[in-house]
């Protein structure tokens, strides 16, 4: 037992090691721009490889194969409506963030509209971010704890002062680098679980799994689609939007596909993205059948059941593999946080660019902030990756709308948008409340959006006509 122990330990202190060794060479920066924009040379693979390593991170490692085990896989309806919305991001907003030469999306508004649009809308990004990302620490924390026997804030500690280091460090050339071998790692750990089962003497083959349906991904029949997220329908639009505005308005995507080095390169980063999203979905849904099969369909805790075989069927030295595939996929969602949160704050907010050393000042207070989130947040009785997407609906559509109206409205002003956007994120906390297919939250809100943006537009021109 010490041998092995000792062998998961030094595994764990090499990978740690590397990434805080990548994250040291690359920080040869000058400038809080490189800080922020790593350059603008990077490759359109290592952009894509960080958006993927970016948007999944640890929800994937618990709440999909969880779903999967708990159901089956209506869960991909969702990652089919990415890759049409990342399309939609690259053909409409993509050549609209290279063609201005800025740092931070918001900027556009603030050139377009003032400054205080701006502020404003960094501010419902920067909220969104520590919420959505809170909940990811508590993901991950619930894994951490349960393969290594630490306590929960033990775990986020380790984890964020890692990743702290070769994030304020190396900046954002060292995060895309460190995110794509992060993918890599935990995308390895799907798979290892998927060949052990599948040539494991106890499995039996999949007939039982299609007859149980747990192969199903297309939900065409429900009671009442209003309330029913992954009705096709549902699902496919949801998926489409929320692709569009995460990928599309929310500065930590778009931030990746930012540092390449032409708008063609993005695009295909952007583009990409989609495709991988919907392998890695699949392999962890895969992974969530099987092992309920494996086990028998033992009743688990909710977003227990990956976890649970890993440390219960899995041998030792597999075991240490996963646990770093595990760190591998919070520690790159943390690390894009820092640096996004910190470069919106040093550009929307102050509206100016600050040194490099009062830049990383500003990384490690954002990197003190999560970290205080993810030991105060409370697990729910929902998936934790629902949980994530549900906190992101809140404000996504109001910030697609403004981008939205960008393009197709110059003639409204900052106040409309403003009354536009406290519509939108009203209706979206009622819709929580009704209980509302979180698939229709960013459809319903953006319309609320650009109805009430149009309507305080055309109200402000029959007043002026009298």
């Amino acid at each position: 037992m010490e041998s092995i122990f000792s062998f998961q330990f030094y595994t764990l202190a090499f990978f740690i090691s590397l990434f805080i060794y990548l994250g040291l060479s690359n920080s040869g920066i000058s400038s809080s721009n490189d800080y922020f924009s790593a350059g603008r040379d990077t490759k359109w693979y290592i952009a894509m490889f960080s958006i993927v390593a970016t948007e999944t991170s640890v929800l994937t490692f618990i709440s999909v194969p969880g779903i999967a085990y708990r159901g089956n896989w209506y869960f991909l309806q969702l990652s089919l409506g990415y890759i049409v919305g990342r399309i939609l991001v690259s053909k409409f907003l993509l050549p609209l963030y290279f063609s201005s030469n800025i740092t931070s999306i918001y900027e556009l508004i603030g050139e377009r509209y003032n400054k205080n649009l701006q502020q404003i809308a960094s501010v419902l990004f920067l909220c969104t971010r520590v919420l959505a990302d809170g909940v990811r620490f508590l993901a991950t924390a619930v894994i951490v704890q349960v393969l290594t026997g630490w306590s929960l804030e033990m775990s986020v500690l380790l984890i964020g002062f890692v990743t702290l280091l070769y994030s304020v460090s190396g900046g954002l050339k060292a995060i895309l680098l460190i995110d794509s071998i992060q993918f890599l790692i935990y995308l390895f750990g799907g798979l290892i679980v998927v060949i052990f089962i599948l040539f494991s003497e106890s499995f039996s083959g999949f007939q039982n799994l299609f007859e149980q349906q747990k192969f199903d991904i297309f939900k065409v029949v429900t009671d009442n689609f209003l309330y029913d997220p992954l009705f096709v329908i549902n699902a496919f639009i949801g998926g489409i939007l929320l692709s569009f505005a995460s990928h599309g308005v929310d500065y930590m995507m778009v931030q990746r596909v930012l540092s390449c080095k032409d708008l063609e390169s993005a695009q295909k980063a952007m583009i990409g993205s989609g495709f991988f999203v919907l392998l890695q979905f699949s392999i962890f849904l895969f992974a969530g059948s099987l092992i309920w099969q494996y086990m028998d369909g033992e009743i688990l805790l909710k977003d227990r059941e990956f976890s649970t075989f890993i440390l219960e069927y899995l041998p030792l030295e597999m075991r240490s593999i996963m646990t770093i595939g595990v760190l591998s996929a919070a520690m790159s969602t943390l690390s894009s946080s820092i640096n996004s949160l910190a470069s919106s704050t040093v550009i929307d907010i102050f509206k100016q660019k600050l040194s490099l050393y009062k830049s990383r000042l500003i990384s490690i207070f954002w990197a003190f902030i999560l970290i205080l989130i993810a030991i105060a947040f409370d697990e729910t009785d929902e998936a934790l990756v629902y949980v994530g997407l549900r906190i992101a609906s809140i404000t996504y559509g109001g910030l697609l709308g403004i981008f939205l109206i960008y393009h197709i409205n110059n003639k409204i002003n900052s106040f409309q948008i403003v009354l536009g956007l406290i519509s939108s994120v009203i209706a979206a906390i009622i819709l929580l409340n009704l209980g509302i297919a979180w698939t229709l939250h960013i459809l319903i809100t953006l319309t609320v959006f650009i109805v009430i943006s149009y309507l305080a537009h055309f109200l402000h021109l029959l007043i002026f006509k009298r």
